[in-house]
């Protein structure tokens, strides 16, 4: 696969990222000051994931005379995968207020050990949406994958995903089932111990975002 067409990742590398994941990652903070460093990154998130919204010109009226504005070209959707994936996509939302949410809702099937959705609900427009898929740890991939899989079964075919922290297996399962889907993070750890969870990672997001750890 050349560079052209290969699965895109994007790490957001920021000074304020990397301090709130320092902050996220601390085993000593609370759920209140989780959620506010959370919501930091996924603010500072929005920035790039949106830099390439096609955008329209329109016709507005300032106290001073007519002039030339722009607005979004298509409406903006934001998707989260229940019930972590909640939490980072409250930051993005304080950002991108006007769009659209739909839900996905995944548990794993404990004989196949294979996601199965118990839920979903999308807006009616998901088609002609600019979609972000959102979930805050990408480990195994599998959830993920099967969320995006859900969208695109729903119509929706501009998708990205946000994820807070993503593991390299997780990062190649994605991309083998939806290499057209770019990822957005804040940061790539090393990888899965034997319970897949992430390491160093941060525990469980959705825990200690809702507090009960």
């Amino acid at each position: 696969m050349n560079e052209s067409t290969a699965p895109a990742v994007h790490v957001i590398d920021h000074p304020i990222v990397r301090s709130r994941l320092s902050l996220l990652r601390q085993e000593s903070t609370d759920s209140l000051h989780f959620r506010q460093a959370l919501h930091d990154i996924a603010k500072l998130m929005v920035y790039q994931m949106t830099s390439d919204l096609e955008t329209e010109v329109i016709a507005i009226e300032t106290p001073l005379c007519p002039t030339e504005g722009h607005r979004l070209k298509r409406p903006l959707t934001l998707v989260p995968i229940l019930r972590a994936g909640v939490g980072l996509m409250n930051g993005i939302a304080e950002i991108l207020s006007e769009a659209a949410v739909g839900y996905i809702g995944l548990y794993r099937d404990e004989e196949t050990l294979e996601p199965q959705c118990y839920y979903s609900k999308f807006p009616p427009n998901l088609a002609e949406s600019d979609v972000i898929l959102v979930d805050p740890m990408l480990a195994t991939g599998n959830s993920s994958a099967e969320g995006a899989s859900q969208l695109k079964a729903a119509g929706a075919t501009r998708i990205k995903f946000a994820a807070l922290i993503a593991a390299p297996e997780g990062i190649e399962t994605f991309h083998r089932q939806h290499p057209d889907i770019p990822i957005y993070t804040a940061h790539i750890d090393e990888g899965l111990n034997e319970n897949a969870y992430i390491v160093p990672g941060l525990g469980d997001a959705g825990d200690r975002y809702f507090g009960t750890v």
